[in-house]
């Protein structure tokens, strides 16, 4: 059962819904309430990602990346699947409801809409399918803001396209690497149409531009300090190097690169934004 909940998923899920918990709290941080909000998060996290396999059990069977995945194999049942997802993701927006509050609770709940409804059907029919699954991708992080009581504003907006944009290089990055098995499952990606990455690495880098700029508007707000601008500058253009190394000449390696480049970009980012924090 855990391994439909996709662990390392879940993981950064809470990593930035502590963040922003972090971030949005005013006087003090309220451990007993960020330790309800985690729990309701991953509870809600893990039966959307419980909910991803049902629903594309039979593209994971034709992915090699996925064939082993608990579903595809055999190993558990569709039937039990079901249970188990619908069980934990009532539970998780049930909780936040009563235990955090009602704006967390129906964020929560708007991420596994999102995500189950309308991301996972639309990656069978159009390659526009990233720009979408990247919303349920970056609401985690505003909901551990109202968690902890952070208003709805321009700072809660920047940290939201921040998770949105640092998303669609990673995810770009990856589909090309292995588009073949994604032409063989039947979705729709970019990369199915560009053997030679060109059109990959042109919109990775379009969105590790966009990143740049959003990314230092914490400082602007008042929310972080002159460290985390100068640190997310740097980070930024590191991002952007990542992006058009690709764009020039897309390779497997160059392509590893900027995914690995991502997967470093976002917890340093969100650790500048915690360590450099400008107290209200």
């Amino acid at each position: 059962m855990l391994e439909l909940t996709k662990p390392r998923i879940t993981q950064l899920v809470l990593l930035t819904a502590a963040a922003g918990f972090y971030l949005g709290a005013r006087d003090h941080v309220n451990l007993a309430l960020l330790v309800n909000t985690l729990i309701g998060t991953a509870l809600v996290a893990g039966g959307t990602n419980a909910w991803n396999q049902i629903r594309e059990r039979d593209v994971d069977a034709r992915m090699v990346r996925t064939r082993r995945r608990p579903l595809p194999s055999g190993r558990l049942t569709t039937a039990a699947a079901i249970w188990f997802a619908t069980a934990i993701t009532v539970v998780g927006v049930g909780y936040l409801a009563v235990m955090v509050n009602l704006l967390t609770a129906l964020l929560a709940a708007l991420t596994f809409a999102s995500y189950v409804l309308l991301y996972t059907p639309l990656k069978r029919k159009t390659s526009l399918n990233t720009l979408v699954g990247a919303v349920p991708g970056a609401l985690p992080i505003v909901g551990g803001w109202t968690a902890a009581g952070g208003s709805l504003g321009v700072a809660v907006v920047a940290l939201f396209w921040i998770l949105f944009l640092w998303q669609l290089p990673h995810f770009l990055a990856l589909a090309w690497l292995y588009r073949d098995d994604y032409r063989a499952s039947g979705l729709r990606m970019l990369s199915l149409a560009d053997e030679d990455g060109r059109d990959t690495g042109r919109m990775a880098l379009l969105y590790a531009v966009a990143l740049l700029p959003i990314s230092l508007v914490p400082t602007l707000v008042g929310v972080t300090g002159a460290w985390y601008f100068y640190g997310a500058l740097v980070l930024g253009l590191g991002y952007v190097a990542a992006g058009t190394g690709l764009l020039f000449a897309a390779t497997p390696a160059r392509a590893w690169r900027l995914f690995f480049v991502s997967i470093l970009y976002l917890p340093a980012l969100l650790t500048l934004m915690v360590l450099d924090k400008v107290a209200a």
